[in-house]
This record gives C-alpha cells, sequence and structure tokens, in this order.
C-alpha cells in the first residue's frame, strides 16, 4: 500500500495531498477499502457511500496497482482545516489569496516528485492509471479530479480550472470546453492552425483543488493564488513535452495538445446538478507523456457529490461575497445551497436600513455570475448557513405579490436542463442555458409594530451548558420511576 508519508507531528495548512491524507487518517476520517473493486461503478459507489464522513481510499482498484481516493474535501469544516483557519473564516480567507497571488516557483526535476517516473512512449492510459466510470449511464471513464492546465497564446499567461474528460483510447480523450478562459485559449491557437499544449494534474493538495476554482480575470494563473492560500510560493515543474508548469508536488501529471478543429463524441455523463449532459461533439486531446510519483495515488471526485459541489462554492461564494459588498457593504454573508447544487441558489445576509435595498441586492447578485438562478435575501438575524432557518425567514418575511423579483430570457447554466424544455434538441448554441431568474426578499420591513418581527427567544438560552447540567446516567430518573406513585 502506497504510503502516505507525512511526519506525525506535522501541522499547519495541507501542503501536498499525502500531507493531507495523513492528517485526515489521524484523525479516523480515512476509509481504507482494502478488497479488490471494480472501477466501472462499485468504486464511486462506495465513495458516495462515505461521502462527508471519510474519504474512501481504494487499494486495489480494477487489478491496479496504483490507488485511488475520493472524498477527501466533501466537508466545509475539512477544506477550512486545510487552510488553518475557522469555518467562518473561510470564504475571507480565500479572497485574500485571491487579492494577494504569490508567483509560483519553479523547480528542476530533480525537486519534482511528479516527475520521478516518465512515460514517453507507448502510452496506454488505461493501463496506467485506474480510471472510474461512475454514474449508470457514463459513456465510459472519466477524469473528473484533474487540473487543466494551458497558457494563453497571446500572452503566456496560464489557467487552471477542472474539466470533465472522457478517456477514449490509449492516448486520446475528449473534453469538455465550457465558454471561459481554456475555451478563449484553444479559440485562439486553433484559428492559427495550432494546438494547444496543456497538462492535466491529478492529485493535488486541497488548497491548490480549491485555487483552480476561483473567479478570476483572464490571464490570472490559479496556481498563484494556490501559493498565497500555501502562505509561499507553489513549487512548479516545467512538463518534458510543453513549456506548461504543474504543481510539482502533483501524484500524475498527464501531458498533452488540444487539436485544432477535431471533434469527436462525449458523454452522456453525470453532472452537478444530478443530470446527465447529451452526447456531443468535443474537442479532442492527444497525449505526449504521463509523468508520476513513484508510487502516485489517482484522485477521483464523485460527480454531484460533496467534494465537487464544494469545490465549486465556496470560490464562487468568496468572489460573490466581496463583488455584493462593494456595491452594498451592508452585505455581510452568502451561502450557495447544497439543494441549489452550490451553483444555482445564493442566500444572502443582509443588514437592511432602507426599503429596496433588498431587491438592488438580488439584481446585483443576478449580475454577478451567470449560473445564479434564484437568490434569497434574508436579515442579520437568519443563519445563511441553515436551510430551515431560510425557509422560515421566507414563510414569515416574504410576500410573493410584493417581495418577488422574476428576470425572464436571462443567461443561466448550459447545464441546468430546465433551460431546454420547449426547445428542439438540435437548439443553437446560443439558445443553450437562457433561464428566467428569481429573487425573494425575504428581510423585514425596516419599521414595524413592536414584536411583529421580533424573534422568540429564551433568556438564558445561549448560555446553558448542559455538559455540567444533564447527569452522566440516568439512576436518579429511574429511582424516581421505580416509586409507588399509585
Amino acid at each position: 500500500m502506497t504510503s502516505l508519508g507525512a511526519p506525525a507531528n506535522d501541522v499547519g495548512p495541507a501542503r501536498t495531498l499525502r500531507h493531507w491524507l495523513a492528517h485526515l487518517s489521524r484523525s479516523g476520517r480515512v476509509a481504507a477499502i482494502d478488497k479488490p473493486v471494480a472501477l466501472e461503478h462499485e468504486l464511486a459507489a462506495i465513495a458516495k457511500c462515505l461521502d462527508g464522513t471519510q474519504a474512501a481510499f481504494f487499494t486495489q482498484p480494477g487489478g491496479h496497482a496504483v490507488p485511488v481516493v475520493s472524498g477527501f474535501m466533501s466537508k466545509r469544516a475539512w477544506i477550512a482545516e486545510a487552510m488553518g483557519v475557522d469555518e467562518s473564516a473561510l470564504l475571507a480567507r480565500f479572497s485574500a489569496a485571491a487579492a494577494a497571488p504569490l508567483e509560483s516557483k519553479l523547480v528542476g526535476r530533480e525537486e519534482a516528485p511528479c516527475q520521478q517516473v516518465v512515460h514517453t512512449s507507448g502510452i496506454d492510459l488505461h493501463a496506467l492509471l485506474p480510471i472510474p466510470t461512475h454514474s449508470e449511464y457514463d459513456n465510459g471513464p472519466y477524469l473528473t479530479a484533474g487540473l487543466v492546465i494551458a497558457r494563453n497564446p497571446r500572452t503566456g499567461v496560464q489557467n487552471v480550472s477542472i474539466n470533465r474528460i472522457q478517456v477514449h483510447g490509449q492516448n486520446r480523450m475528449a473534453i469538455l470546453l465550457l465558454p471561459r478562459h481554456l475555451y478563449a485559449f484553444h479559440r485562439e491557437a486553433e484559428a492559427a492552425g495550432d494546438a494547444l499544449d496543456v497538462a492535466i494534474a491529478i492529485g493535488v493538495d486541497p488548497l491548490t483543488m480549491l485555487a483552480s476554482q476561483a473567479i478570476t480575470p483572464i490571464d490570472h494563473d490559479e496556481l498563484e493564488i494556490a501559493g498565497a492560500l500555501h502562505g509561499a510560493p507553489l513549487p512548479v515543474a516545467q512538463c518534458v513535452t510543453n513549456g506548461v508548469h504543474v504543481p510539482a508536488f502533483a501524484e500524475i501529471v498527464i501531458e498533452g495538445r488540444i487539436l485544432p478543429n477535431v471533434r469527436e463524441p462525449e458523454g452522456p455523463f453525470g453532472e452537478f446538478p444530478k443530470y446527465y449532459s447529451a452526447r456531443e461533439a468535443r474537442e479532442v486531446i492527444e497525449v505526449t507523456a504521463v509523468t508520476h510519483r513513484r508510487d502516485p495515488i489517482f484522485h477521483t471526485i464523485v460527480p454531484a457529490e460533496m467534494e465537487h459541489l464544494l469545490l465549486g462554492a465556496i470560490p464562487r461564494e468568496a468572489t460573490l461575497l466581496a463583488h455584493l459588498q462593494r456595491s452594498h457593504p451592508a452585505v455581510k454573508d452568502v451561502h450557495l445551497s447544497v439543494g441549489g447544487v452550490c451553483r444555482y441558489h445564493l442566500w444572502v445576509q443582509f443588514d437592511k436600513k432602507r426599503e429596496g435595498e433588498a431587491k438592488n441586492v438580488i439584481l446585483c447578485a443576478f449580475g454577478a455570475h451567470y449560473d445564479i438562478k434564484q437568490v434569497v435575501v434574508v436579515d442579520t438575524d437568519v443563519n445563511v448557513h441553515d436551510p430551515a432557518e431560510i425557509e422560515w425567514a421566507i414563510a414569515t418575511r416574504f410576500q410573493a405579490d410584493r417581495d418577488l423579483v422574476v428576470i425572464e430570457g436571462a443567461q443561466g447554466s448550459p447545464l441546468d436542463p430546465s433551460t431546454t424544455v420547449g426547445q428542439p434538441d438540435d437548439a443553437p448554441s446560443h439558445l443553450q442555458g437562457v433561464s428566467a431568474k428569481m429573487g425573494l426578499d425575504a428581510t423585514r420591513p425596516v419599521v414595524y409594530p413592536a414584536h411583529v418581527f421580533t424573534r422568540v427567544r429564551i433568556p438564558g438560552q445561549d448560555s446553558v451548558d448542559l455538559h455540567t447540567l444533564v447527569a452522566a446516567d440516568n439512576s436518579a430518573f429511574d429511582a424516581y420511576l421505580s416509586r409507588d406513585h399509585d
């Protein structure tokens, strides 16, 4: 079994995947599955059962010698722990790192564990790596936790993202490119008739994973945000077959190039909204090299489960909070709900001073990210991380005829299946993802009669210490019941 390799007294933010897994293991948060497990469905099913309680570490996945890990970022509190902060400081810490990135540190091959073993000929991804097939109707095995890194063909600045990648053959893969930075890079290269060099880093630490999802303008290298989260420049190594820089402590790196003017079928695939995306023609990666540690660990993310959802939620929340506070400083907190697949439903805590302000906050949120489909604004006495509190605020502070905002025909998520209802299967791309938006002002009136909107509380409830009050056993209670009260 691969050693997780971190000293028992090591403390501080997670520096490498192994350091973090060793930390989780010491606190009982890694479940080692030592029996053979099938790569098709079985591995994902087991990981899903452990989701949010323990990371799953498979020592015999599909007959491979390379183990598979999943679920090591499946709780919000774990991610804060990896950063070395309280959960309440999670968004502020991420925002601070995004605002003050640190330039990465280029190291040589001898200092880069990700290049201890190099394959440049006779590459067979299925033989080298234990790549799972996750959901029932997935069209084959997928890379779901790889950091896709590429350079802007014009400026040379890198971009990092996580894209779903279907492994078609020994050295050929199809990748989903949504209209973001990597898409723009590829279109720039393709227009010139060139391939786009890329690298896919698999098995990085949780902070580097999280940084990859930062919402930044084009030409901002997310690996520099990872360095800021770590508090030191991130060590990176140059690929062996192209000029892309990758995290030096990654477990595995797949090098390749996205071919110009080549498309191959990809999908269906079970995505984060918990539905399947369609089979469509996608861009193609031709693999030129695979490098890895001597005893690598393969990371897979089970789609639509907590590791997948939280990776998208936390960077978005940090960006949305900063965006809203620029125009509305009285915004105190935000939360992308799990029920809204950590993308579509935003809850905003707001210290309202004037009537109408909450509706302005709603409109500002819709302009912050096209994925946002529903916004609920609540007062500061409502915990935006508690779904029951949000529902209570809507039930008692919202009236549809005066507090509802509806916007028709706005750009939404192309992966939201409800946006395709009523459209033909061959609808043009410019109609995909067109969505209605809904905002709910669930705040109290600024002025209201005494006690009407005052929450019911019991004095002293917050200072009760049950540990000192509740008896260690029920002997006194049992003795009382045993008396003859007839």
